[in-house]
């Protein structure tokens, strides 16, 4: 059986990739898991400055497995809440802890979002430095639609990169933005032909090699503390909402009500 989550290091990149294509590489237990050691991994070696994250085609990540949490809460038992914490004079730990617990990494982190990428997959893009969409790219957020709370940042980093309001929009609609839209609102950096995803993120990632890592750990960590000036207070409020939601009780038999209907609903609209 093929791993869920692959890694290749060339050039000083690791392409982090995940792997389940039959399930939209929705996010189990396991893929949390893998994708978090990986990452960490790559943080950890010194032949590494930069990692991209993509998946395998033909979606980015379409969030928490909705089956698996649907069964027993699944991923869910993995949604670690993001925890602010003192940053040290290099800014690193600040960074990671700013990710959340799925990308363990200060490095920088290019995501290639080669398709559909929803609810918790789209919190995981907004946790990466910067995106490149594939013209095949999607974004929706359906928390409310299924029935969960995001807990990984989204309240926070969705509107910082859209704006409030169209952020409430997505969230309170579930409503898919194509790739075109998603550069238009500032969602992504750029969008390119799908053949040339994972082209163009390599040659941007050469760049980003190319720089004194000294000198850009020391800048992105700048950026960390200047845009996220109000980010631990955010955080800790979207933490303590998520934790009252849930006690109010989560229903895995709801949710795998739900999750038919968000399928259906989302290919409709992507089609």
């Amino acid at each position: 059986m093929a791993d869920v989550v692959l890694m290749e290091v060339a050039d000083r990149v690791a392409t982090v990739t995940l792997n389940r294509p039959k399930a939209r590489n929705a996010m189990s237990v396991e893929l949390i898991d893998l994708l978090r050691r990986l990452v960490a991994e790559a943080d950890a070696r010194s032949d590494v400055d930069v990692i991209i994250l993509t998946g395998t085609d033909p979606a980015f990540c379409a969030g928490l497995d909705l089956k698996e949490l649907g069964r027993d809460g699944g991923g869910l038992k993995k949604a670690d809440p993001i925890r602010p914490t003192t940053a040290p004079s290099d800014g690193s730990d600040a960074r990671r802890q700013a990710r959340g617990a799925n990308l363990p990494t200060a490095k920088p982190v290019i995501g290639a979002i080669n398709g559909v990428t929803v609810t918790g997959g789209l919190e995981l893009a907004l946790n990466c430095d910067f995106l490149v969409a594939s013209d095949r790219a999607r974004f929706a957020d359906t928390h409310s639609r299924v029935g969960v709370h995001p807990l990984w940042g989204l309240t926070l980093t969705l509107p910082q990169a859209i704006g409030l309001r169209r952020a409430r929009e997505m969230s309170a609609t579930g409503n898919f933005v194509d790739a075109r839209q998603a550069f238009q609102w500032g969602l992504v950096n750029h969008v390119v032909d799908h053949a040339e995803l994972l082209p163009f993120c390599q040659r941007l990632a050469a760049d980003i090699v190319s720089s004194d890592q000294r000198a850009l750990t020391a800048v992105l960590a700048t950026y960390e503390e200047v845009s996220r000036g109000t980010g631990a207070a955010a955080h800790s409020v979207e933490i303590r909402r998520a934790a009252e939601f849930q006690q109010g009780g989560v229903d895995p038999a709801d949710i795998e009500r739900r999750r038919q209907s968000v399928v259906d609903r989302g290919r409709s609209q992507v089609s």
